[in-house]
């Protein structure tokens, strides 16, 4: 382990990677519709003339600086970088409104690299055991987690939680375009041979967020111009550190029960294959807002929402790679690349890669590590850098968000008809904020819709159309229950509510 964590800690080849790696994730991430997983694509090739080592280096800080990223023009345009983003978009632009986006993002970052510090530790401490857990799940089993996930989206969202519903609902509805995976059935294609792989989330993330924005910006005078120039100035002002880091360790000393809470959920839900960061950030600020003596404030500004959201979502990173390096399962898209990268430098993972590749491992471990802590100080030169996109007068940046929204929806595909889906779901986006309906929910809706029925199915078609089976299984039973006293719980309340409010 010594040997392993020196060959990282002390090889400047290895650091220089890991610095032009992090440096690249942040350019990368900041750009709407270049997610990470795009970035580790257009690097894979370049690794093949890397040794294993710095391979392996390059990918992990890319990784956990373009998450990162990504919630730069999520809190400053109101546009997610990566679709985890989405769980705090309203939380993080309201405080740009309010002059504090400084504050915003130095809590972003600082939790952000504390919950990557936090994955961290418990892949090292707790790979083995907890891998063990995460292939004891069935189809039932994730079944649930998905929905729990879409759940926790339409509960915790701004406004009611009927209209959280609804956006969920038409999310799930979008879901459905394009040819069933599992019933090799095309569905609501109107016979455009496009539309067959169904709508991607990116293009629709776009539209809803950047295109409803700047379509509220032309029709009314909120919106960006609201910042006051007096506030501007006090927070802005040569990006001071204090701005920045202040309010984040504020943060962090006064909820630390609270951030190890948020990271051990990122990390228990990153090690599910195919669960995600998404599905961490959005349980995550659910459980934080159940737990917070200021729960009023989610979806208004709420600094907490933040902090836990982005320490769940960059812990689960780390702990995608427990199954990835344990059973060689990816535990996310990213990870499915990274087994690509260790095949490509003929290194198998499964249970013997500990023994046959223990240096390595440890030095994946190490590359964490190092990679967490470049990006603090890349960071707040990328908060800096990037507060200067709200001092340029609207009449120039609308034209410039409209700008990256088409070229980040037509570099997923290369296809034209991913800008009109951007521009559909921006027009769709602008009408439910007016009836004051969250986009949330719509976005992880499209996210999720797919996998959830396609583990309903299995799971009925495994039980012969039993419904008591979902709850056969002990997991299974206590994650339906959750579900269920999720939705329920709203509903008792409310009945409780009214009689007092009748006999007053």
């Amino acid at each position: 382990m010594e040997t392993a964590f020196t060959n990282v800690f002390l090889n400047w080849e290895v650091l220089l990677v890991i610095f032009a790696a992090a440096a690249y994730g942040i350019f990368m991430g900041a750009v709407p519709g270049l997610t990470a997983t795009m970035a580790v694509a257009l690097l894979i090739p370049l690794t093949y003339f890397m040794d294993t080592t710095s391979a392996l280096a390059a990918v992990v800080a890319l990784v956990a600086s373009a998450i990162f990223a990504g919630d730069i023009p999520n809190t400053l345009l109101r546009i997610p970088g990566t679709p985890s983003s989405a769980a705090y978009t309203d939380d993080a632009y309201a405080l740009t409104r309010q002059g504090r986006h400084q504050a915003a993002l130095g809590v972003s970052l600082v939790f952000s690299v504390a919950g990557g510090i936090f994955g961290t530790l418990v892949l090292i401490f707790l790979a083995r055991p907890l891998a063990t857990l995460a292939t004891s799940f069935s189809s039932f089993e994730y079944f649930w987690l998905y929905l729990l996930g879409l759940s926790c989206a339409a509960l915790v969202s701004r406004g009611s939680s009927l209209k959280g519903a609804l956006a969920l609902v038409i999310g799930l509805l979008i879901s459905t375009i394009g040819l069933s995976a599992v019933h090799s059935e095309p569905r609501f294609t109107f016979g455009v041979p496009q539309l067959l792989k169904g709508i991607e989330f990116i293009p629709a993330m776009i539209g809803l967020f950047g295109i409803s924005e700047v379509l509220r910006n032309m029709s009314g005078p909120t919106g960006l111009k609201t910042t006051p120039a007096r506030q501007m100035t006090e927070t802005e002002r040569g990006g001071a550190i204090k701005d920045t880091f202040g309010p984040a360790f504020q943060t962090l000393t006064g909820r630390i029960l609270h951030f190890l809470r948020s990271s051990s959920i990122g990390s228990l839900i990153g090690m599910l294959p195919g669960a995600g960061a998404d599905i961490a950030a959005w349980v995550s600020k659910a459980i934080s807002k159940r737990f917070s003596k200021n729960p009023g404030e989610y979806g208004k500004g709420s600094l907490e929402a933040i902090a836990d959201s982005t320490a769940a979502n960059n812990s689960a990173l780390a702990g995608a790679w427990v199954p990835a390096l344990v059973f060689g399962i990816p535990g996310d898209s990213v990870t499915a690349l990274v087994i690509g990268v260790l095949t490509m430098h003929h290194v198998t993972p499964g249970p013997g890669i500990f023994e046959n590749q223990g240096e390595l491992v440890y030095s994946i471990y190490a590359m964490f590590l190092v990679a967490n802590l470049f990006l603090l100080p890349l960071g707040f030169l990328a908060i800096r850098a990037g507060g200067m996109l709200i001092r340029i007068p609207r009449r120039v940046l609308l034209p410039c968000i409209l700008l990256f929204c088409i070229v980040g929806s037509y570099a997923i595909r290369n296809s034209y008809l991913d800008i009109g889906v951007m521009l559909v779901m921006g027009l769709l986006g602008f009408l439910l904020e007016r009836k004051q309906v969250p986009l949330g929910p719509v976005v992880l809706g499209i996210i999720l819709g797919g996998p959830l029925e396609e583990k309903f199915i299995q799971s009925l078609t495994s039980s012969d159309g039993n419904i008591a089976a979902f709850f056969s299984r002990p997991a299974a039973a206590v994650l339906g229950i959750i579900c269920l006293a999720l939705w329920v719980s709203p509903l008792l309340l409310r009945k409780k509510t009214r009689p007092k409010e009748t006999e007053r």
